[in-house]
């Protein structure tokens, strides 16, 4: 069966509840004010109507500035998050790599953690009891596959977690911006095995602000910008347009700064 991946008119609204702030009448009363009023609910668009369709052979440089949306696309992608309106179709198995840690439980064994972790990712049982083994040895915790969870330093987490993720092959991969996964040694082997991972993808999708890797990695870019798409075009272009972007963020800021 062949990979797909479309995203539809996607529109992301997230709630916050915020205070009414007045001084005008001291920090006093404005205290009293607080206590007494409740907080606000107001809706944040993360995402405005994002549309764009990815087939095999695709690999999607995903490029914006921070805050820009693309953690969230990627999730809405993933199925972390429900879109508030338009719709994500994926055809093909997923492999995310956005956040190792999530999904651990500090009280459970490192062996039974990654038979929850796996099981959460839509593995199978006969799978993942298939993968206990390799994924304990790429990750150098052989000798505590009994000790729990919490006793493992934050670096032997984030060598579990990347190991649990990357254990099989999948057909689409959605990654979020390269990470510091452990000591010099394990991170060659983490960049060996990511490469490989990507190369036997069917899609890729990699948020990155590492032009190099992007253009090693990367066929398509799409900038995302205020939740919308500024860009779709190739990876050169994308890069361009980004640094456009940047480069006028940061000269009205400049004129901002000269100004007072």
């Amino acid at each position: 069966m062949a990979a797909k991946l479309s995203v539809d008119r996607v529109v992301l609204d997230i709630p916050s509840f915020v205070h009414r702030h007045d001084t005008s009448h001291g920090w006093l009363r404005t205290l009293i004010s607080a206590a007494k009023s409740p907080p606000r609910r107001e809706y944040r668009r993360i995402l405005d109507g994002i549309s764009f369709d990815l087939e095999e052979g695709d690999r999607l440089a995903l490029l914006g500035r921070n805050g820009a949306g693309k953690t969230t696309l990627l999730r809405v992608m993933s199925g972390a998050y429900q879109p508030t309106s338009g719709a994500v179709t994926v055809q093909g198995s997923k492999q995310v790599l956005l956040n190792l840690g999530l999904g651990f439980v500090n009280d459970a064994t490192v062996r039974e953690n990654i038979f929850l972790r796996s099981l959460t990712m839509g593995r199978p049982l006969a799978a993942v009891s298939e993968t206990v083994s390799p994924i304990l040895q790429f990750a150098g915790l052989e000798h505590r596959a009994g000790d729990r969870l919490g006793t493992l330093s934050s670096g032997q987490r984030m060598r579990l977690g990347f190991s649990i993720s990357t254990a099989i092959q999948h057909d689409i991969m959605l990654l979020d911006e390269w990470f510091g996964a452990g000591d010099a040694e394990f991170i060659l082997k983490a960049k060996a095995r990511m490469a490989e991972r990507a190369n036997a993808s069917k899609i890729v999708v990699l948020a990155s602000h590492n032009f190099g890797m992007l253009r090693k990695v990367c066929t398509r870019g799409l900038v995302v910008e205020q939740g919308k798409v500024a860009f779709d075009g190739s990876v050169e272009d994308a890069i361009a347009a980004y640094k456009r972007i940047y480069q006028a963020e940061a000269d009205y800021k400049a004129e901002r700064v000269l100004a007072t």
